[in-house]
């Protein structure tokens, strides 16, 4: 299997029981409070990971470094409006519609970053903002 592609399907398993556990979890704490400590644990395993790689924390760019921390800031709002979205409503449905960020990704990576859309990609996206729409609603 492709490297990337073992990666990815391991990080999708695993925001999926991060996504369960942070329903559970509302069920009886604020959801800025279970998502408080999520991250700060999330961070303790970003930081044994570091370890293990050996990797310079800060890295070697000073610009980087600010656009890592404007990723947190976007990172944090995105995470407190899912955490408050697991608290209102359904699972299904918060975990569903905030996983499309990779629509908002794809929008700006075009915009900004000059990445190209084939009709293939753009087919991808109608499909599921199709699906989403079908399941929120």
């Amino acid at each position: 299997m492709n490297h990337v592609v073992a990666l990815a399907l391991l990080g999708a398993v695993a925001w999926g029981f991060w996504a369960v556990f942070a329903d559970i979890a509302t069920r009886s704490m604020a959801p800025e409070a279970a998502m408080v400590v999520s991250y700060t644990v999330g961070i303790g395993v970003a930081g044994l990971y570091i370890l293990h790689r050996g990797t310079s924390v800060l890295g070697n760019d000073p610009t980087a470094v600010g656009i890592a921390a404007l990723a947190g800031v976007a990172s944090g709002i995105g995470a407190v409006a899912y955490y408050a979205a697991l608290e209102a409503g359904a699972a299904g449905i918060a975990t569903t519609i905030t996983a499309m960020y990779f629509v908002v990704a794809a929008v700006l990576g075009i915009v900004f970053l000059g990445d190209s859309l084939a009709v293939s990609d753009a087919a991808g996206i109608v499909a599921a903002v199709v699906a989403v729409a079908l399941i929120a609603y």
